[in-house]
């Protein structure tokens, strides 16, 4: 059975870094791409970036282009988010998901964790 389990939300003062991680189980993690989105209270879930199967090419949201890294170690079939700079308008609650087709996986992923909290305040 596929999983995917988040993990290293937290509270952080603006400014500050904090990395996710991925865990995943049941697949073949370098048969999937990997992305991250969040959602925030009263707002849709949103794409935040996203990684191919080799790690070769990733993907972005402008807001978080230049402070965000999407990362994967296949031989370890975790996925990590490193977040810099982080800004009040990051808090969320932030989602791994998984999807064979790097298309989909930016848009409507198959697959999809329980999420963690990241709050971004003073």
């Amino acid at each position: 059975q596929l999983q995917l389990v988040e993990s290293g939300g937290d509270l952080v003062q603006p400014g500050g870094s904090l990395r996710l991680s991925c865990a995943a189980s049941g697949f073949t993690l370098e048969d999937y791409a990997i992305g991250w989105f969040r959602q925030s209270p009263g707002k849709e879930r949103e794409f935040v970036a996203a990684i191919t199967w080799t790690g070769g090419t990733t993907y972005y949201t402008d807001s978080v282009k230049g402070r965000f890294t999407i990362s994967r170690d296949n031989a370890k079939n975790m996925v990590y988010l490193q977040m810099n700079r982080l800004k009040p308008e990051d808090t969320a609650v932030y989602y791994c998901a998984t999807d064979p087709s790097i298309t989909a996986v930016r848009s409507t992923p198959a697959y999809w964790g329980q999420g963690t909290q990241v709050t971004v305040s003073s």
